[in-house]
């Protein structure tokens, strides 16, 4: 058997743009997603505390420091620039691996800068 658990989490990040004539995905700053251990392509969920909406999507990568927090394509009618979004990620493991693992937790203030890292 397999268990689904959270891998990481960028808690309350404030969306800085909804792009509607983009493919499809979320941008999220490099150095918020190197922080969290999120990768680009990954798959994530993305929480709208604003409304919420929850949806699934994948990373593109932002340039590091810029505090890009952008919901592209479809997702764009869900979630609009100003939103606070908890954006988190899964990984697939063992009860055993399970037991012990603890995930990565980023906090970040309105201007999407990491306040602590748990």
């Amino acid at each position: 058997m397999q268990l689904e658990l959270l891998k990481a989490k960028i808690h309350r990040a404030t969306v800085t743009d909804a792009n509607l004539n983009y493919e499809g995905s979320i941008t999220i700053a490099r150095d918020l997603m190197d922080a969290a251990g999120i990768l680009p392509f990954e798959k994530v969920g993305v929480l709208d505390v604003n409304n919420g909406s929850r949806l699934d999507t994948y990373v593109i990568e932002g340039k590091a420091g810029s505090g890009v927090i952008c919901l592209n394509g479809a997702a764009a009618r869900l979630v609009q620039p100003g939103d606070l979004v908890i954006i988190v990620a899964y990984a697939t493991m063992s009860p055993e691996e399970a037991k012990t693992w603890k995930p990565t937790v980023i906090r970040v203030n309105g201007k999407n800068e990491i306040i602590e890292k748990i």
